[in-house]
């Protein structure tokens, strides 16, 4: 019985193929061997097919190693599979064989389908961005740029908004994630911060918009208006009667001398809370009598130098006399940077509550006034009113509130300072503010008097 060997396989090579077939039963296939006249050694499976015709189906070329053919214990294994499909009644191994193959490439196929399917899902889901990551983007590119740093928004967001739809993808958000967050907020009383919460998330969503990493903004359907009313804009002006009660009142309510100071500062001069807080003591000139208003602490960007009163200048003093140690007018605990600018406005509404909060004053009403609550913006509201009914031109009360002129025109070529009127205003409104904190009567000891118009 012919048997391929590994000295078979080291027969020389003729002129033309010889080929060595292994005997074996009938209705198992051979095992065959092809030298070429060149060298070459390949291996066959042979077989009758259904049509009693001889099949060769070739195996591979023969190499030793394995590494770029088939070694004679791999080929004859191969023969062996072979001879075992036909054994089992296949009589057309060779079509067989290549419905397999097709079935395999198929399958192959659908597995990269799928695989790259799962790829193509993989990067959509990690390319989503929840809110918490939305949020994280929108605040490094445009809350950066606010004067706080996006501090007070942040704040809030971290409060009311991020608990809520932190983790949920920003694209599943819908107008029911959003009525949640702003009914809860309302339901503290809270009716202006649900609005505010409102206005930035349709600013956060509208970011995500353009950047095409939404299709829709879940706020778009919601009005301000349809939040906790209408805003009613307000017009809280102080009367004279209420700042002389507010003097007699303010020594009894159990706030700092600085915070005292702070109130008749935003009363004289008609500044911002904010804008007194973040203040430095280089921007005071006690000689000059002059503040100067740094434009990164002014609301608008735009600087302004306040010329002090001398009733203005006092209450400086009366700061410096208790933090001149540190840079800050207003330093915060630790003395590395001014106090957050809502602790006046806090302190103040703390004492015209009319009822005990947890960790607030017990003085809920020591400073609450006839015509009710007032705010520091309504003491800025005040002393330009103040001003108005001095004679003082509304130009120069505007250029004294620190207003941009919303005329183009006039803004462009109008460029004359009108320091000695402002100067003018403060002054006279500090004499106002002198004798109604002493009680005089201010027609006898501070007649009208006007500036230039």
């Amino acid at each position: 019985m012919a048997i391929i060997t590994d000295r078979t396989l080291s027969t020389k090579p003729t002129g033309k193929d010889q080929w060595i077939t292994e005997n074996a039963p009938r209705g198992h296939g051979r095992f065959c061997l092809r030298i070429t006249p060149a060298g070459e050694r390949v291996f066959y499976f042979r077989y009758t097919g259904s049509e009693r015709k001889q099949v060769m189906i070739p195996l591979g070329g023969y190499d030793p190693t394995g590494r770029s053919g088939l070694s004679l214990k791999e080929a004859r294994s191969k023969a062996g599979e072979l001879s075992r499909l036909y054994q089992s009644g296949i009589s057309d191994i060779k079509d067989h064989l290549e419905t397999e193959q097709r079935l395999k490439e198929a399958e192959r196929a659908a597995a990269e389908a799928q695989h790259e399917a799962e790829r193509i899902a993989a990067e959509h889901a990690a390319a989503r961005l929840t809110v918490q990551g939305l949020f994280e983007k929108w605040a490094t590119v445009q809350l950066a740029k606010r004067k706080d740093g996006g501090a007070e928004i942040t704040r809030t967001f971290k409060k009311d908004v991020l608990p809520v739809l932190g983790s949920m993808y920003a694209d599943e958000v819908r107008k029911g994630h959003i009525a949640e967050i702003v009914d809860t907020v309302l339901a503290r009383g809270c009716n202006r911060l649900a609005k505010v919460i409102l206005q930035h998330l349709r600013q956060m969503f509208g970011y995500a918009i353009y950047r095409d990493w939404l299709d829709a903004d879940p706020t778009a359907k919601i009005r301000k208006a349809d939040i906790g009313g209408k805003d009613v804009e307000r017009d809280r002006v102080l009367s004279d009667d209420e700042i002389k009660l507010l003097a007699s009142k303010m020594p009894d309510a159990g706030l700092l001398p600085t915070a005292e100071a702070a109130v008749w500062i935003c009363l004289s001069i008609c500044c911002r809370i904010g804008e007194l807080l973040k203040a430095r003591w280089e921007h005071v000139d006690f000689e000059r009598k002059t503040w100067a208003i740094p434009a990164e602490n002014s609301k608008n960007g735009i600087a302004l130098e306040v010329a002090l009163s001398d009733f203005a200048l006092r209450q400086f003093q009366k700061i410096q006399t208790l933090n001149h140690s540190t840079p800050w007018l207003y330093p915060n605990r630790s003395k590395d940077g001014p106090v957050c600018v809502k602790t006046i406005t806090k302190q103040l509404g703390d004492r015209q509550r009319g009822k005990k909060k947890t960790n607030g004053s017990k003085n809920v009403d020591a400073l609450f006034l006839p015509s009710g609550k007032w705010t520091p913006h309504d003491l800025r509201r005040t002393g330009a009113t103040i001003m108005t009914i001095l004679g003082i031109a509304p130009v120069v009360v505007e250029r004294c509130l620190n207003h941009i002129e919303q005329n183009k025109v006039k803004r462009i070529y109008q460029r004359y300072s009108y320091a000695p009127e402002m100067r003018h205003a403060w002054e006279l409104l500090g004499d106002r503010l002198e004798a109604l904190t002493k009680g005089q009567s201010v027609a006898k000891v501070l007649p009208l008097r006007s500036n230039a118009k």
